[in-house]
């Protein structure tokens, strides 16, 4: 760490770095985390969630190989309620296009697993980790296990009598995702800059305000997912020829707040207008941080947000004029997932004094 002036001003500027090695595993879990995210889009996109039926830790690992295997599992998803009353005409070879997506997705979660538990060992044993980081990955491997766990409840909502998985839980396992995403992305940088102070360079009331609307945006964008809200009233900035939809006030006056969960239309107006919010907020942010002293960390970051925020608001309009074809769907939440990133990284760099002056 040097010191330094200029100006009368004293800075500080971070050269030190955690053990690398450490830094390199805790990045890549993060990495295949936001890897996990995106499959899980892809996997819900195509709708093949649903089509593995059980659920174990160390079975089906290894997939189907022979056709006497396949048909054992098609076997298993012609039992379900999905099959029995959408899919019934489903070949074995449309049923395998399903199935690899959600195996594929599974096999990562697996494999995040074994890429958190095997180096967390042998970094332990070698005692290269720190009192508080063992604590701090303790918690995230909590985090993880909620996830498995809600991936699988989640999962078991579609194989009873609806063929659709709950939109509530479809939420809780995405934003469970997008948390352990930013709690891991948050330890690396703390590795990274061991020796920051403490010490904010600005406001974080405002920051703080922003990550909360767009985790309340990443949820009604899980609800539109899971309702297949984004399938109807394909017009913007006007739901059809209304600003709002004069199905959002019948569902309020039938359904009370309700609506504001489980209408279609309804679940889509918030969708909108918290996107709405997020780009104003941004926006706010950036003009903002004109008038401060900003750390270039600070700086990077909020232009990425405004970049990510641009990119994020325009997918979100032509995605959904579209019907949500896969591709922009798929992108779309990986534009989710960068915001985010950008806003985890503006925060941290504005709780500490890493490097005082842009």
């Amino acid at each position: 760490m040097l010191e330094s002036k200029r100006a009368g001003r004293t800075f500080v500027l971070m050269k030190s770095v955690g053990d690398k090695g450490v830094i390199f595993w805790l990045f890549s879990g993060c990495l295949l985390v936001a890897i996990m995210v995106i499959v899980g889009g892809l996997t819900r996109l195509t709708h093949s969630g649903l089509s593995m039926v059980q659920w174990s830790l160390f079975m089906e690992t290894i997939p189907p190989l022979t056709t006497a295997d396949w048909m054992e599992t098609f076997q298993r998803y012609q039992q379900t309620p999905e099959f029995k009353l959408k899919n019934y005409d489903f070949t074995l070879s449309e049923f395998k296009s399903i199935f690899w997506w959600e195996y594929i997705h599974r096999m990562i979660g697996r494999f995040i697993g074994l890429v958190f538990i095997i180096p967390f060992v042998y970094f332990l044993v070698k005692k290269r980790l720190s009192k508080g980081l063992v604590q701090k990955l303790l918690i995230a491997c909590l985090l993880g296990a909620m996830q498995a766990g809600m991936g699988w409840y989640m999962v078991k909502s579609g194989l009873v009598n609806d063929p659709n998985v709950s939109h509530y839980r479809l939420a809780a396992h995405l934003t469970i995702a997008f948390v352990l995403y930013a709690y891991l992305l948050r330890v690396v940088l703390g590795e990274v800059y061991p020796q920051k102070s403490s010490k904010r360079t600005t406001s974080l009331i405002g920051v703080q305000l922003l990550i909360l609307f767009t985790i309340l945006q990443i949820i009604y964008g899980a609800f539109v997912s899971g309702l297949k809200a984004g399938l109807v009233y394909n017009t913007f900035p006007k739901m059809g020829t209304e600003w709002i939809a004069e199905s959002v006030f019948y569902a309020f006056e039938t359904d009370g707040i309700v609506s504001f969960f489980e209408n279609l239309a309804s679940v889509q107006l918030i969708h909108r207008y918290l996107g709405v919010i997020v780009l104003v907020l941004v926006v706010y942010q950036f003009i903002a941080s004109r008038y401060r002293k900003q750390n270039k960390g600070q700086w990077r970051s909020i232009h990425f947000m405004v970049a990510m925020v641009s990119v994020q608001v325009l997918l979100g309009i032509i995605t959904l004029l579209y019907a949500v074809p896969i591709g922009l769907g798929a992108i779309h939440q990986f534009g989710a997932l960068m915001l985010f990133t950008s806003q985890i990284l503006y925060y941290f760099y504005s709780s500490n004094h890493i490097e005082q002056w842009h």
